[in-house]
């Protein structure tokens, strides 16, 4: 068994699963250790130890806004990315209510979007994509300007594939519509692309805290609480305090080191892209060059993704399959479904701040055997 990539547990599989969650950031781990002392009490409150709770949830608010390049008082915490998701999606059609119902889309969009666009009383409409798994700009324009369109909401990049989508010059185009952006995938890793109304993230993508949101609200966006509450209200109280400031503290760290990061790891991406392209009847999808620097999905003719996880996972490398968060359901991705890719037989490689080159070409090594011995096992 291999030793688990940045982890320093012996045994323990080669973590290629970052996309889904990267493992707690050194940076996270001493702040939240130190929060707890002072971050316990609801920073609602009046009393000496609320106020304390306060100044720390102000200083990773302060933290937060500097890495994006927004306003502090542009950003709140809620208890997941798919909450801030939510909130953010469904605020912007809230106080667009007197334009209309209509929710215009991507059809890639996370499920967290695509849950939020089909609420009762919205009607969702999807835009369709190219093989690379990006929009249709055009169409999406004409989608988000028509009559009765309250909001439109495009991903900053896929999160299955990794291709970056068009934000800032769709943005421009569609006018007075405002624009949603699931930025889950791309928030610290990559700078949040202009003209959105409101975005959200997810701390543990970047190495903070599990359970934990960033929903971002343009000052000025017409943005009402869809939940019941204060209709201003953007979270449900109280913060998780000391997980705010240790994601703030993540967050910080990776966008001072993501330009090497990135390099390094776009670099690797490249070398999987290219040793699996060698495998007869495997595809590699999502754009070669407009993409995520860390993550890569390919598709295997005559596989089934689920045992090709857990092969791989025997043999001590941890990948994901099929829709990243949905693959319970076992249920074909929407994502490459929309791309007109093949949907099954899909592993999603995602490396880290600990992956090595020495990890990369051992998986690289063993994925062909075990391409092979499936087919095998089906009579192929």
């Amino acid at each position: 068994m291999t030793k688990a990539s940045g982890s320093g547990q012996p045994d323990a599989p080669a973590y290629l699963d970052h996309a889904s969650a990267e493992p707690l950031h050194p940076a996270a781990r001493e702040v939240l250790l130190a929060a707890l002392e002072q971050g316990y009490a609801d920073p609602r409150r009046l009393h000496r130890p609320a106020r304390s709770a306060g100044l720390v949830l102000d200083n990773a608010r302060a933290v937060v806004a500097e890495c994006l390049g927004v306003r502090p008082d542009e950003v709140s915490f809620t208890g997941s990315g798919t909450e801030a998701v939510h909130r953010g999606l469904l605020g912007l059609a809230r106080g667009r209510a007197r334009a209309g119902a209509t929710i215009v889309h991507s059809a890639v969009e996370h499920s967290a979007v695509l849950h939020a666009a089909s609420w009762p009383d919205r009607e969702a409409v999807p835009v369709p994509v190219d093989r690379l798994g990006r929009v249709d700009a055009e169409a999406f324009v004409t989608a988000a300007t028509a009559p009765g369109v309250a909001v439109a909401a495009l991903q900053s990049a896929n999160h299955e594939v990794g291709t970056l989508q068009p934000v800032a010059e769709i943005a421009a185009a569609i006018g007075p519509t405002p624009l949603f952006v699931d930025a889950g995938a791309s928030m610290g890793r990559l700078p949040l692309p202009a003209g959105w109304a409101a975005a959200a993230g997810s701390a543990h993508k970047w190495g903070g805290p599990p359970g934990l949101g960033v929903l971002l609200v343009r000052k000025g966006a017409r943005w009402a609480n869809p939940f019941p509450g204060d209709p201003d209200e953007r979270t449900v109280g109280p913060e998780n305090v000391p997980a705010a400031l240790a994601a703030a503290a993540a967050l910080r760290a990776v966008v001072a080191e993501r330009e090497a990061a990135n390099a390094r790891q776009s670099a690797l991406v490249d070398r999987i892209r290219a040793g699996v392209a060698d495998i007869p009847d495997v595809e590699v999808v999502g754009d070669p060059v407009g993409r995520l620097p860390h993550l890569v999905t390919f598709s295997c003719l005559y596989v089934d993704g689920e045992a090709l996880v857990t092969e791989l996972d025997r043999r001590g490398f941890a990948v994901a399959s099929g829709s990243a968060c949905t693959a319970s359901t076992l249920e074909p991705s929407h994502v490459l479904a929309a791309m007109g890719v093949l949907t099954h037989g899909n592993v999603r490689v995602s490396v880290g701040r600990g992956t090595t080159t020495d990890d990369i070409e051992r998986f690289l090594a063993v994925l062909p055997d075990v391409v092979a011995g499936i087919r095998r096992e089906a009579g192929l």
